[in-house]
């Protein structure tokens, strides 16, 4: 094309255009935001008028379904804004199942009370009391799970878990611990409950004393066709519910551990943090299993075989050392950004590696101490912990306090790459910190000090006291500091607020052993295996095999990851036979001697293929071994205190 036609093509196109342009406006529409107006009263640390009743009917075992009746005094006519609990103590997150709350009406006076819910906070109810009104009378039902894809179970035709925050509504404007509640329930005819409300068993239909909503939110209750309540010690109860009678039965020799767990918990930290504390156990294959703290009790849920298959049960053996930790970690000492005036203001979960970390280091530390689970399978769980953050890629990228927002950001949502992700790491990762702390104190002193010592000064004081105490990053470096003077600000910021390629795993060597992987798994190992339904090679070719052969998950980097596979995949064959377990393991350890790679028949994404993985490292599970003669600081640190 010549310059002229060119020009010609050009002049054309814009007197095209130019009319085109004149038709649009000078600028696009730009919206400006409307203003979120404030219409929920904020907290006060003042009394609500008068006292709630809540009457709750538990009976209809056959649905799951929760019948409500709420009366709420109110003191003059106008507003009234009523809360569902969204952010829920011990969850960390908001997590209030508002989604199971219906057929909520109002009334007052006999008269319908119409009601909205607020356009931003869906978890607050807006009313107009009309004048004459002198209580709010609220029912509701709340539709509990009926199947696992709802949430776990809390009702089965032989046991509930009622927990109180899911059965009420709470006037706004005021601090929990202000507002009293005068709480009551009918349970199926025959049943046996528990609750920190009232110490040890009640029948089926129980009047509660009258306590503050805080209290009552902390204080769950469970009941069940087949009860038992053993006293662990004077103030201790340990109430078991279980799906069938032979299944409450316990060996002395199972009862002496849990007996030992109050007893060592005593001495490590020097005081309790309850007038009574009471296990809320129950031991179901149907119900979903949980672990949740209070101050004065804990909601433990595990399989129905905890104490007829005693020693497949490791695992489960450490819930109720973490969840009792809770009530010094935790529920009496408390991060000052996660203590909260009511459930609606959000939680700051920064400090969950001493709230959540702490505690599950004390965990495996009071397992060992009363006998619960034995120091040779708490060292290997010890190592299995080593090596998952040894060989996490996730360490190289996330810190260990940003895991803390997981709460919040997923909610324990499934993940595909665990090991490259990490989702609540704070536990785990926390841990290790911990262990890392405790023998670098007794490094330090000889043997005079370690973490113990923390733990009596930290938690320790005001005997009885259950309240909470808050406390600061600040505050659990000055106290480790009256331990043992060191430069705890920047021991703790490596660890916990920045990015490290290396694992702190000093501890191993401090504590007189080393990290080892063998061919052959321990007794912790292979318990796990067995309750998690899966055979785990991760630290091998680089995956969990579930149930049917399908891929539990998928270890970032690993041989298997390197070969395409994901989570989900389903293993038809290996070496040319039908894939199971054992053929697996036969073919790990004969590619050891052969060098040749591993082939896999798989089934992904409804396609079946063939991959070959070459892979020539044998089994391989971690273990700590022992690196020297007598007793060093890991063993001192498991030994039961005199």
């Amino acid at each position: 094309m010549t310059r002229f036609a060119r020009a010609l093509a050009s002049a054309a196109l814009f007197a095209l255009a130019a009319p085109l342009a004149a038709q649009q406006p000078a600028t696009n529409s730009l919206p400006q935001p409307l203003p979120i107006p404030d219409t929920i009263p904020a907290a006060q640390d003042t009394p609500y008028p008068g006292t709630i009743r809540l009457a709750v009917d538990a009976s209809d075992t056959s649905q799951g379904i929760f019948k409500v009746r709420e009366t709420i005094p109110v003191a003059a006519a106008g507003p009234l804004v009523l809360l569902y609990p969204q952010w829920i103590p011990g969850t960390h997150s908001p997590t209030g199942p508002i989604s199971k709350l219906a057929g909520l009406r109002f009334t007052g006076n006999g008269q319908v009370i119409p009601w909205t819910r607020d356009k931003y906070d869906v978890y607050a109810f807006h009313l107009d009391v009309p004048a004459g009104v002198t209580s709010v009378e609220a029912v509701f039902d709340y539709l509990s799970p009926t199947d696992d894809n709802q949430g776990g179970l809390v009702m089965t035709p032989d046991m509930l878990n009622l927990d109180w925050s899911a059965m009420s509504l709470y006037p706004a404007g005021h601090f929990v611990r202000r507002i009293l509640v005068s709480p009551s329930v009918s349970y199926p005819a025959g049943w046996k409950s528990a609750s920190a409300l009232i110490p040890g068993l009640s029948g089926d239909k129980v009047a509660y004393p009258t306590v503050d909503y805080e209290t009552l939110v902390d204080s769950p209750a469970m009941a069940g066709r087949y009860a038992r309540s053993e006293p662990l010690s004077p103030k201790v109860n340990l109430n078991i519910i279980a799906d069938r009678p032979d299944q409450l039965v316990i060996k002395p020799e199972q009862l002496k551990p849990h007996k030992e767990l109050v007893v060592q918990a005593r001495k490590l930290f020097g005081a309790e943090h309850y007038d009574h504390y009471d296990f809320l156990f129950w031991l179901s294959d149907t119900m979903g299993g949980q672990g949740l703290e209070h101050h004065r009790s804990s909601e433990d849920g595990v399989d129905g075989d905890y104490f007829t298959d005693w020693d497949g049960a490791i695992r489960d053996r450490n819930l109720l050392p973490h969840e009792y930790t809770h009530s010094w970690d935790g529920k009496f000492r408390r991060g000052a950004d996660l203590w909260t005036p009511d459930y609606r203001q959000p939680m700051g979960d920064s400090l969950l590696w001493v709230y959540e970390g702490q505690t599950q280091y004390w965990g495996y530390i009071l397992q060992a101490r009363s006998g619960l689970v034995s120091k040779a399978d708490t060292l290997d769980q010890l190592a299995a912990t080593a090596a998952y953050y040894q060989n996490s890629p996730a360490k190289t990228w996330r810190t260990v306090v940003d895991t803390t927002n997981d709460p919040t950001m997923s909610q324990r949502r499934p993940l595909g790459w665990r090991n490259y992700q990490w989702s609540e790491d704070y536990y785990e990762a926390g841990k290790l910190v911990w262990l890392d702390a405790d023998q670098l104190i007794r490094e330090k002193t000889g043997g005079k000090k370690s973490l113990d010592d923390f733990a009596r000064l930290f938690f320790g004081m005001r005997d009885g006291d259950w309240g909470v105490l808050t406390y600061r990053f600040e505050d659990v470096v000055d106290t480790l500091n009256k331990v043992m003077p060191y430069d705890w600000a920047s021991f703790l910021k490596e660890r916990i607020y920045a990015v490290r390629d290396q694992a702190p795993l000093d501890w191993i060597t401090r504590g007189g052993y080393k990290l080892v992987y063998t061919d052959t798994p321990g007794a912790a190992w292979k318990a796990g295996e067995t309750r998690r339904k899966m055979k785990d090679f991760s630290y091998s070719i680089g995956f969990a095999v579930g149930r049917e052969g399908r891929l539990a998950s998928v270890a970032w980097d690993s041989p298997a990851f390197k070969a395409g596979l994901t989570q989900g995949t389903k293993l038809l064959a290996v070496n040319g036979h039908s894939y199971d377990d054992d053929q697996l393991k036969v073919a790990i350890v004969a590619a050891q001697t052969s060098k040749a790679p591993i082939r896999f028949v798989i089934l992904q994404n409804d396609q079946v293929r063939t991959i070959d993985i070459p892979y020539a490292g044998g089994l391989r599970y971690p273990h700590l071994e022992k690196t020297g003669k007598g007793e060093g600081g890991l063993d001192k640190l498991l030994a039961p205190k005199a």
